[in-house]
């Protein structure tokens, strides 16, 4: 499996392949095909490696990679930024260093499963960036974002949507789903909006006054 990078640079969503469970091999190649860059954390080399990736750079403090040398001679040509500060986690130091290079549509994958608080984090992360970029978090199951505050798409029937507030997201109005949601309110901890679905196949509406709301897009 390698990158392809058949799009123009900028034009279509650059990847980061995080360090959580790994997804498919076919959404994998899904996202490779259509990203014009590819940065990889340092967790996930060995697998990367393993899957026959190309990537454009890595990301991370390296220091429990015994055998980064020879992955990075294996990956030429290849970036390597090696940006240390704890204070952040390297999901959000390689979407400020996309977002520096003029990337500022990001998909995500391998950055859920695993371990819990690692997910958890990175979808929080979602909402902290969502001013700096339209980022897209992609597993096996889910396709997860921050919804704008009025959004609409068509979708077939019976698509399974769960919205899911990141604290507290007040005035939430639905249309086009089994269970609508009129002028209400989600808060973190209390009440989401899980395993709603689509009725018939057609333009769903969704809008919100205030909070963070995450929409995920889900199949079993």
């Amino acid at each position: 499996m390698s990158s392809h990078h058949i799009v123009r640079e900028n034009q279509e969503p650059a990847l980061i392949i995080a360090n959580g469970a790994s997804c498919s091999k076919e959404l994998l190649g899904q996202l490779l095909e259509w990203s014009p860059y590819i940065l990889a954390l340092d967790g996930a080399l060995a697998r990367i490696t393993t899957w026959g990736i190309k990537i454009d750079a890595v990301l991370g403090d390296f220091d429990s990679l015994s055998s980064l040398d020879e992955v990075i001679a294996n990956q030429q040509p290849i970036e390597v930024i090696s940006l240390p500060d704890q204070n952040k986690t390297d999901l959000e130091k390689g979407i400020e260093w996309l977002v520096s290079k003029g990337h500022h549509a990001i998909n995500i994958v391998w950055a859920t499963g695993l371990r819990a608080d690692h997910t958890l984090n990175n979808l929080y992360t979602l909402a902290k960036y969502k001013k700096l970029a339209n980022l897209v978090l992609f597993d096996d199951y889910s396709k997860v974002f921050v919804l704008p505050l009025k959004y609409e798409k068509w979708y077939p029937a019976q698509t399974v949507i769960s919205l899911l507030p990141i604290n507290r997201v007040e005035g939430i109005l639905t249309h086009g789903l089994a269970y609508p949601l009129v002028h209400e309110t989600l808060v973190a901890g209390d009440r989401s909006g899980s395993s709603n679905h689509v009725t018939t196949d057609g333009m769903i509406h969704i809008s919100y006054t205030s909070g963070d709301l995450l929409m995920m897009e889900c199949h079993d």
